[in-house]
């Protein structure tokens, strides 16, 4: 498979003060070392607890902000390094589909020009085929063409993200960074926005970064899953590997925490607990970040930072004492 994305040790920290000696102020670690490959055609899940630092990992990807630390290059070009006139030109390869399909449009736009708006700006049709590129688009995304003249506010929410997809998808672009993008919707409607992002994928020949934070949505879209926790990748697997066998103590609490319709199926469960609250990101645990939570957790744990090794084929863990047990 072709590698279009790659992440080396991305960190980013917010300076969030402290005193005035610059040794001594204190910093947000939002992203602190992530290190991953994305491949041409996949979905990568990226799933973890509010404040894990996920979203901020795909605005590091997107160029909205810049990396403290690591490289991030998409098709072998280092764009974290990019100046800003540079990265624009490439713009059009990777876009976004933001959480919030209400405050994500501009409410004095018609759906019309939010959807030309991309094709303009980078000038890449004229005026002749604005139309026609415009309404090809909205059917595409299931909307009628004769909507196009209509504010975003005369939309549903459901509506209103399919209208977000298609500016997404205004510039062909080669990956799309999709940011809870069903989080926002009722869950009838999530399902027909996942469907809708499955088909775009196959008829565009789309790769997807999929953050979320339930693993219901992430399981239905995403070929392989990489679990955060405070800024770190703590597991990486195929979604199959990941949810019949996760190696990882939080994984597994996370997998434990949700809920099974099927009461004969809540015997055969593992149940596996995770104790107290998500420490702070400016003063996280030293060693395993995870141990102040953690059943499993020794003086190892509380002293050497476990790094993300394979434990199996493609099966990746930052764990000292991993569950190797189905």
């Amino acid at each position: 498979m072709t590698q279009l994305l790659k992440l080396e040790n991305v960190k980013k920290h917010f300076d969030v003060g402290g005193y005035l000696l610059k040794k001594n102020k204190e910093y947000l670690k939002a992203v602190d070392g992530v290190s991953l490959t994305v491949n041409q055609g996949e979905t990568l899940g990226i799933v973890g607890e509010s404040g894990c630092g996920k979203s901020t990992l795909g605005n590091l990807i997107m160029g909205l902000l810049k990396p403290t630390e690591g490289n991030i290059f998409f098709e072998d070009t280092n764009i974290s390094s990019m100046k800003e006139k540079d990265l624009k030109n490439r713009r059009s390869d990777f876009q976004m589909i933001f959480q919030d399909p209400f405050s994500s449009l501009n409410p004095r736009m018609r759906v019309f020009d939010i959807i030309a708006e991309p094709l303009i700006t980078h000038k890449v049709i004229n005026k002749d085929n604005l139309k026609k590129r415009v309404f090809e688009l909205m059917e595409d995304v299931g909307l009628d063409t004769s909507y196009s003249n209509r504010f975003p506010h005369e939309f549903s929410g459901g509506q209103r993200q399919r209208i977000g997809i298609a500016r997404a998808l205004t510039l062909k672009p080669k990956l799309i960074v999709c940011d809870e993008p069903v989080s926002a919707l009722d869950v009838s409607i999530q399902s027909q926005i996942l469907n809708l992002l499955s088909t775009l994928q196959k008829r565009h020949n789309l790769t997807f970064i999929f953050i979320a934070h339930g693993l219901p949505a992430v399981k239905h879209i995403s070929d392989r899953i990489g679990v955060m926790y405070l800024g770190n990748i703590v597991e990486l697997t195929t979604k199959e590997q990941l949810f019949k066998q996760p190696m990882h103590p939080y994984t597994a609490g996370l997998l434990s925490s949700q809920p099974i319709s099927d009461p004969s199926m809540r015997s055969d469960r593992k149940e596996e607990y995770m104790e107290g609250d998500i420490p702070s990101p400016v003063n996280p645990p030293k060693g395993c970040k995870f141990h102040t939570r953690c059943p499993y957790a020794t003086d190892k744990c509380k002293e050497e930072v476990p790094s993300l090794t394979e434990k199996d084929t493609g099966h990746l863990v930052a764990c000292h004492y991993p569950l190797l047990e189905p």
